[in-house]
């Protein structure tokens, strides 16, 4: 992307209205990028929560994530040419705030190990020991919000 930063906005998102664009980006980074099969990656939990996603100006979204009902982010995916740009942390700044909205005291995670540090940057603490989720290392984390 160079020195020219493309604009991009974070919306909820309407999961009846946005799921194929939202389940084509996570296909992308967990099934194919990360070989999550792609049976782990569907739940009937994405008709319940609130989804955010990040989307550049022509419309394209690249990046997304979610809201359980009992406060759990999730399913927190930005296209790789994307990363380290600041999506990512606009996407869980926003979750936080919906979570705070919805009554959350404390938001919680299953952190990919590897990323762990950018949600200790986002004032996420680890609690307990490292676990394997879909064959990757994975760290329970959470914050008072």
């Amino acid at each position: 992307m160079g020195s020219m930063t493309i604009p991009y906005r974070i919306l909820v998102a309407d999961w009846s209205a946005d799921r194929d664009k939202l389940r084509a980006l996570r296909e992308t980074v967990f099934v194919q990028e990360q070989k999550v099969p792609v049976e782990l990656e569907w739940d009937e939990e994405d008709a319940r929560c609130i989804h955010v996603m990040a989307e550049t100006q022509d419309g394209k979204v690249i990046g997304t994530g979610r809201l359980l009902q009992d406060g759990h982010i999730g399913r927190m995916a930005v296209l790789q040419a994307w990363r380290r740009s600041g999506v990512g942390s606009a996407l869980i700044v926003r979750l936080m705030e919906l979570a705070k909205q919805a009554g959350h005291a404390v938001a919680r995670l299953h952190a990919q190990s590897y990323v762990a540090e950018f949600y200790r940057r986002h004032g996420f603490a680890a609690e307990g020991e490292e676990f394997m989720e879909a064959g990757i290392a994975h760290s329970y984390m959470s914050r008072v919000l």
